[in-house]
């Protein structure tokens, strides 16, 4: 390696984030970072990538990345096979933590609360706007269970092709999305010398009250 870990640093100077900036509630903000990312991010950054972190019934926590899909004042919402590894540990534990990164814009936001399942009807109106691939894919993949080789989900596939070769795959029971219900919404900005701007909402007794943090 010619640099160390030690020595891999950067500076951000890009911007700030004030009061002054902020408004009361937290979804405005995130509306217009979000905004900012999708016109300032260039692959391979997805704008709406984001570390979703699960904790199963052991307390053990888990983490990896997924794309947001849906975004309401009622909460952030993604989509997944609900009998996948962290489908079970959202239903031991139904609270998850989401981090989004825009490297570009120097900006993160940490997002935590308790997790609910979509309606199956939104799931289904999701499910069939997705490509035909992805719509055979989550009948096809047992996802998160131990398989022999990428030959055995390659059978599964082609297995799933034939059975819906006369007809359009339905969504299935076990897939749909989950939305999480913020209760805490947190806005960094990077800044000179590691001193970042942190300006953390809290949900307290249905109304969003805001403070800035040391970084």
């Amino acid at each position: 390696m010619t640099q160390t870990l030690a020595d891999m640093r950067r500076d951000y100077t890009r911007d700030g984030l004030s009061e002054a900036q902020a408004p009361v509630e937290p979804f405005a903000l995130f509306h217009q970072w979000f905004a900012d990312a999708v016109k300032t991010e260039q692959p391979p950054v997805e704008a709406n990538a984001m570390m979703l972190a699960t904790v199963d019934g052991e307390g053990r926590p888990h983490c990896r990345v997924l794309l947001l899909k849906g975004l309401d004042e009622q909460g952030f919402t993604f989509f997944t096979n609900y009998e996948s590894a962290k489908g079970q540990h959202l239903l031991a534990n139904p609270r998850a933590a989401m981090t989004f990164f825009w490297p570009t814009l120097e900006r993160q936001v940490r997002i935590e609360g308790q997790v609910v399942k979509v309606t199956a009807q939104e799931s289904d109106a999701y499910y069939q706007v997705r490509p035909l691939g992805s719509r055979l894919g989550a009948w096809a993949s047992p996802q998160s269970r131990v398989i022999a080789d990428r030959g055995e989900l390659e059978g599964l596939l082609k297995a799933t092709e034939q059975r819906f070769s006369d007809t359009q795959p339905d969504c299935p029971e076990h897939w749909g999305g989950y939305r999480l219900l913020p209760e805490r919404i947190e806005f960094w900005q990077g800044r000179p010398s590691r001193l970042h701007d942190r300006l953390n909402y809290r949900l307290e007794q249905g109304t969003w009250g805001r403070e800035r943090l040391a970084p």
